[in-house]
């Protein structure tokens, strides 16, 4: 008899797109709106945001199994246990807990076999740069109101492509308010590189061009500000060696433009 889950609910896109890719996407019932489809997905209902589902519709779809993230969705897994709805909740912070939830993933939905090739990719595509030069300091925004810093498994990618974090010593705090920075602090910081993502909305740059005090900073004043796909790097999941590569890329074009102009 096969245990394995037959109707699953994914309210986190990292664990939509995980199982697209273990090619269990015919288990899956409803997603959030936040997963970007894979070329060849079949659409499925969109039940949920982030910190918001609609409870109704995902009860309706009769759900063996409904995967949640983080503490941001404790209390929508909470009330799905009330109504008798299996749930598996990750809460994955650093890159190695987010290899570590896609390996719980794989096995919970029976797909074990098949996760081996993708998290080997997975491992190899995340491996460190070798690189005996000075590391640029790196600010990394994720919201803009307040400004919000980067959470672990986003400093860890900056470090392993070669930068220097320069809130490094914020970013294990697992609420986001406790990564919130003042702009004072960040031009004190004076960062090389600034990078941002906001959660899924259009990274202004001419605005962050324009705060106040922000003109002495070395990456404002030398353009080099560059937006991320939100997908690519705030979704803790196998996308993560996409924003990987892209940050790479980005710190070597920084680099070479540096050491031509001196």
């Amino acid at each position: 008899m096969n245990a394995s889950p037959r109707r699953i609910v994914c309210l986190s896109a990292e664990a939509a797109d995980w199982l697209y890719r273990l090619g269990a996407w015919d288990c899956v019932v409803g997603i959030t709106a936040f997963f970007v489809p894979l070329p060849g997905a079949a659409p499925k209902p969109r039940v949920s945001g982030f910190s918001s589902a609609n409870l109704d519709q995902i009860t309706r779809l009769k759900p063996d199994l409904v995967i949640t993230f983080s503490d941001v969705q404790a209390a929508i897994s909470a009330e799905l246990i009330c109504r008798g709805v299996n749930v598996l909740a990750t809460n994955q912070r650093t890159l190695a807990e987010t290899e570590a939830a896609l390996v719980l993933l794989a096995r919970a939905v029976g797909r074990e076999s098949e996760s081996e090739p993708l998290l080997e990719e997975f491992r190899e595509r995340l491996a460190p740069v070798t690189s005996a030069g000075i590391r640029p300091r790196v600010y990394f925004e994720e919201w803009n109101a307040p400004l919000i810093t980067g959470i672990a498994w986003v400093g860890e990618l900056f470090e392993r492509a070669g930068g220097a974090d320069v809130f490094a010593t914020l970013r294990n705090t697992h609420a986001a308010s406790g990564r919130v920075v003042t702009t004072d602090e960040v031009r004190r910081a004076d960062p090389e590189i600034i990078f941002a993502s906001w959660c899924g909305k259009p990274v202004a740059v001419d605005s962050i061009v324009s705060r106040p005090g922000w003109s002495t900073i070395s990456a404002v004043r030398n353009r080099r500000i560059y937006e991320l796909p939100s997908p690519d790097v705030l979704q803790p999941g196998f996308r993560l060696v996409y924003g990987y590569e892209r940050i790479k890329q980005l710190l070597e074009q920084s680099a070479c433009v540096a050491a031509l102009s001196h």
